[in-house]
C-alpha cells in the first residue's frame, strides 16, 4: 500500500543532455518504461545537466535515466550526479546507456551513475533494474 514514503507509482525522468540528437533509443525506454507501470518524463533534446537536475526535482522523480550517444557521457553524467548531491537531491539516483564503451563503465559507476546499459539490452533488464532500485530506495 501507498503512503507519503512509498508511492505506488515510480516517476522516472528519461533526459537527453548535451548536443546528441539522436533519441530513439531514449524513446524506447521511455515507452517500455511507461508500459510497465512508470510514470515517465521525457526531457526532450539538448538539455543542460542542470536543465535535468531542475526538472528532476521539480517533477519528484526517483530516478534519472541519460541516453548519450555523443561521447560526452564521461562528462555529463557525472555532472547531472554531482548537482543532484549539490542540491540535496542524491536520493534521486542516475542509470544511463547508449554508446558508452565498456572501458568507461567503472569509472562512471565509481562517479555515482548506478548503471550503464549498451545497445542492445533488453528493455525488460533496464525496467527490472529501476524497479528493483526504486524499492530498495522505499525499503
Amino acid at each position: 500500500m501507498a503512503d507519503a514514503t512509498h508511492p505506488t507509482t515510480y516517476r522516472v525522468l528519461i533526459g537527453k543532455p548535451g548536443l546528441d540528437g539522436h533519441d530513439r533509443g531514449a524513446k524506447v525506454i521511455a515507452r517500455a518504461l511507461r508500459d510497465a507501470g512508470f510514470e515517465v518524463i521525457y526531457s526532450g533534446l539538448h538539455q543542460t545537466p542542470e536543465m535535468l537536475v531542475r526538472t528532476a526535482i521539480q517533477e519528484d522523480v526517483d530516478c534519472i535515466g541519460l541516453s548519450i550517444l555523443s561521447g560526452a557521457h564521461n562528462t555529463l553524467m557525472p555532472e547531472v550526479v554531482r548537482q543532484l548531491n549539490e542540491e540535496g537531491a542524491g536520493d534521486i539516483f542516475v542509470f544511463g546507456g547508449g554508446i558508452i564503451p565498456a572501458g568507461d563503465i567503472d569509472a562512471l559507476k565509481e562517479a555515482g551513475v548506478r548503471a550503464i546499459f549498451t545497445p542492445g539490452t533488453p528493455t525488460t533488464e533496464v525496467i527490472e533494474f529501476v524497479r528493483n532500485e526504486c524499492e530498495r530506495k522505499y525499503a
